[in-house]
């Protein structure tokens, strides 16, 4: 089995973005899987009593997001809508995932929001974009209310707190955890390694 990196992100999150976008080169640098673990941000932050950023944090944020999207050459937008809900885009990506599709929805969302600055808290726009990447947004969007669905989303948040999960994103190779985008080059030398280790233990 190959080696695994657990890669916990919030659509909302602009990082997550950034480090969604360079998952690709990862996997076929390392050899590694990835598995993609969408969770609520908020329910996070609600269980560990933290608040969100600041107005300052915020502003800050705007720019060096864009910094980051021009290193990985990469489309950024910061929506008029942020921060928005992403609970209907997560609970897709979810059922997608269900489905062996949910990278296909992420990148999908990620774009819709950050690339394109539209607000995915919007059913319409979901559904476009998931269409656009040649899933069938209408039946995602739509089975973001079932209730495997809501649990599955539930599950990946409690499995966050558990792993001790305190922001997006956030990686795992084993128990070593790895958070925010600037990580993403020892999280690739950990995914590296163990990949290594188990080669050398076949």
């Amino acid at each position: 089995m190959a080696a695994t990196l657990d890669f916990f992100y919030d659509l909302g999150s602009p990082y997550s973005y950034l480090a969604s976008t360079q998952l690709a080169g990862l996997r076929e640098r390392t050899k590694g899987q990835v598995r993609l673990l969408p969770i609520t941000l908020g329910g996070v932050r609600k269980q560990l009593g933290t608040n969100m950023p600041s107005a300052s944090q915020l502003q800050y944020v705007s720019s060096d997001v864009g910094r980051w999207a021009e290193k990985y050459r990469v489309p950024m937008t910061m929506p008029r809508s942020f921060p928005t809900k992403t609970i209907t885009g997560l609970r897709v990506c979810v059922a997608a995932g269900q489905e062996g599709k949910g990278e296909a929805a992420m990148h999908a969302l990620f774009h819709a929001y950050w690339g394109a600055g539209e607000d995915i808290n919007d059913p319409a726009v979901l559904e476009a974009a998931l269409n656009k990447a040649g899933l069938d947004g209408a039946r995602l969007v739509k089975r973001a209310g079932d209730d495997d669905v809501k649990e599955g989303l539930y599950a990946n948040t409690t499995l966050a707190l558990d792993r001790g999960v305190f922001g997006v994103p956030m990686m795992f190779v084993g128990e070593r955890s790895f958070w925010g985008n600037d990580r993403l080059e020892f999280a690739e030398q950990a995914l590296r390694e163990a990949h290594q280790r188990e080669m050398e233990g076949q």
